[in-house]
């Protein structure tokens, strides 16, 4: 258990990824704390899986747009387990697809604080409490590559998330690592609500593997960013997709 005595937070931790992300660091000896924005449905079960396998978690109800959400998150891992070790700055979403002719201003503020803004406060928030560790960001294979059809505020938030790492990087060198995954094509809810199945096999047809990524090939990306197994990798924008974007 190469995470053991460590705490991690995990940002939207109830379902797809960030799920996974909480139980691989769980399994792995780590304190997790988790949060959800409406139904604790899923993050109460993956709470109580955690705890099952004699891990320890909690999960706690935060709006990641506002600094009152973020404090809440960051003082529920405090309070339970001490100090923070691990930013898994995951929550995120599309919200909707909107071409740029059509777009308003509130979307693609929304879409900014959503995955921008919020990771800038959750790291800064974390911060006060971590004299050494790892920060893992959440990009997008988007950030490279633009994205598909009215996803361009998404695939440009995820580009300043990149970018952001490589500066974070320097900034809070040698204490503190900080790197990203630019996912792909993973089975997620992400995809079933924005990504037409037809897309989805076309994907299955073209990239080397043949498959669309599972949640766990994310996590163990994030595990081992988090452990020191990457103790020589900080400013990284790793992709995972399958071979179907080079960079």
């Amino acid at each position: 258990m190469k995470l053991a005595g460590k705490t991690a937070i995990i940002t939207g931790g109830g379902r797809d990824i960030g799920a996974a992300v909480a139980k691989k660091l769980a399994a792995e000896g780590a304190n997790v704390a988790i949060s959800y924005f409406e139904s604790s449905k899923g993050a109460d079960a993956v709470v109580a899986e955690i705890e099952a396998a004699g891990g320890k978690a909690v999960a706690q109800q935060a709006d990641l747009n506002t600094q009152a959400g973020v404090d809440a998150l960051v003082g529920a891992a405090v309070d339970a387990f001490g100090g923070v070790d691990i930013l898994v700055n995951n929550a995120g979403g599309l919200i909707a697809r909107h071409k740029i002719a059509d777009m308003t201003l509130e979307h693609w503020n929304n879409v900014m604080t959503l995955n921008l803004t919020s990771t800038f406060m959750m790291t800064k928030a974390c911060l006060n409490h971590m004299k050494s560790g790892a920060i893992v960001n959440i990009a997008s294979q988007a950030a490279r590559d633009g994205g598909g059809p009215g996803a361009v505020a998404y695939a440009t938030s995820k580009g300043a998330v990149m970018t952001m790492t490589r500066g974070l990087a320097k900034e809070l060198g040698p204490d503190i690592r900080v790197n990203a995954l630019c996912p792909g094509m993973i089975d997620t809810d992400f995809h079933n609500i924005h990504t037409p199945d037809a897309g989805r096999r076309g994907f299955e047809a073209n990239a080397p593997l043949k498959k669309q990524g599972h949640v766990d090939d994310a996590a163990n990306l994030v595990y081992f960013l988090a452990c020191d197994d990457s103790g020589f990798i900080t400013g990284t924008n790793i992709d995972i997709n399958g071979g179907m974007l080079f960079s």
